[in-house]
């Protein structure tokens, strides 16, 4: 028996973490973290199947746009990573921005969706490497 695929939530706010549940019922071993710094240890340790994060912009960020560019930018190098992001409609034009960037492979707008994220993950699921 193969041990299931890890996703990685990382809890800036609380969007990513009601769904723990669906996560697990698709098929996801879970690993939270609330910590961004932690995440991107974690990440370059053992980089998980899939990364879910809130996606957030304040204006008081001096070096950056969004909370998660450092761990995006840590995970760039890791391509069989997925990375799904939970973004407010009004940080649309910045999520944009930084998808210019960085690799995002996908992006639901809250209130999420449960079916478009189960579908999301169970495709994942799907095409992850044996």
């Amino acid at each position: 028996m193969s041990t299931p695929p890890s996703l990685l939530m990382i809890n800036a706010f609380i969007g990513t973490a009601g769904y723990k549940k669906l996560y697990q019922e698709v098929g996801y071993n879970v690993v939270a973290e609330w910590s961004e710094r932690k995440a991107i240890s974690l990440v370059r340790k053992s980089p998980p199947a899939v990364i879910v994060a809130d996606f957030y912009h304040q204006t008081d960020f001096r070096d950056r746009l969004s909370n998660l560019e450092s761990v995006l930018a840590a995970v760039q190098s890791t391509p069989c990573t997925r990375i799904l992001v939970f973004y407010e409609p009004a940080h649309q034009a910045v999520l944009d921005t930084v998808r210019a960037r960085l690799r995002i492979d996908a992006a639901l707008c809250m209130p999420v969706q449960e079916s478009q994220l189960r579908d999301t993950l169970q495709a994942w699921l799907q095409d992850a490497p044996a």
